[in-house]
């Protein structure tokens, strides 16, 4: 936890200072709940519908007391900044709602990607019994490398890429999402030395050091998955 501080205050050395709760609108004025979608690693997912046009959304919610101010703090950030890329998932705005009862709650409203995970795509192929085939397994593996493109331009890593933060479009789109546990380097510091992200994806040298082939890597092991799967 010391490590995971000491990282988040050389990363954001304003934690605690820039985010004021407070400074946020209420979404009951906007959103409405109207079904449950999942869990990310920060937070439960669910589609809202917006009562003033229409829209359809996601929203991640967080709690602010018991969730990690740094992993919030961090996605709000890079999302704010960095959404505006056809494979990084849209931000549409950050509400806090009060309450009393069940404790407040922060809510990130996000692009809604209707069809699933990359996870669940390579779950539905199994489960048919087929292979995905090589050109669409080449195809997401590009978006999602422009998406990670987009990201590391811009001196920031994912460090958690896997199936399940890889969402999908009914469009066709695929879309980088999750970034609870990224990074953003200084333009003379392109390596992390702390440990995080999913286990099973982390690549061998994570108890070294990170770096932006880090990101390269989880998405070859993906894409080793799926080969040798779908």
């Amino acid at each position: 936890c010391g490590m995971l501080n000491t990282f988040s205050q050389e990363m954001f050395p304003l934690i605690g200072k820039t985010i004021i709760f407070d400074n946020f609108p209420d979404p009951s004025d906007t959103w409405e709940i109207t079904e449950t979608i999942g869990k990310g690693t920060y937070g439960k997912v669910f589609k809202v519908l917006n009562k003033k046009n229409g829209q359809k959304a996601a929203v991640k919610i967080l709690d602010p007391i018991h969730d990690i101010d740094e992993e919030i703090e961090a996605e709000y950030n890079i999302l704010k900044a960095l959404s505006d890329h056809p494979n990084v998932v849209k931000f549409y705005g950050i509400y806090f709602k009060k309450d009393k009862i069940n404790g407040d709650k922060l809510w990130l409203v996000l692009e809604l990607c209707n069809g699933g995970s990359v996870t669940d795509l390579v779950k539905g192929f199994l489960k048919r019994g087929e292979r995905m085939s090589e050109p669409v397994i080449a195809y997401i593996l590009h978006e999602a490398l422009m998406g990670l493109q987009h990201l590391h331009n811009n001196k920031t890593i994912h460090r958690d890429i896997k199936g399940n933060n890889i969402l999908l479009t009914t469009e066709g789109g695929v879309k980088l999402v999750d970034f609870g546990v990224s990074a953003q380097l200084t333009s003379t510091r392109h390596r992390r030395n702390t440990s995080v992200g999913t286990p099973f994806w982390m690549a061998p040298e994570v108890r070294r050091e990170f770096t932006i082939l880090r990101d390269f890597m989880k998405i070859q092991r993906i894409k080793k998955k799926k080969l040798n799967r779908g």
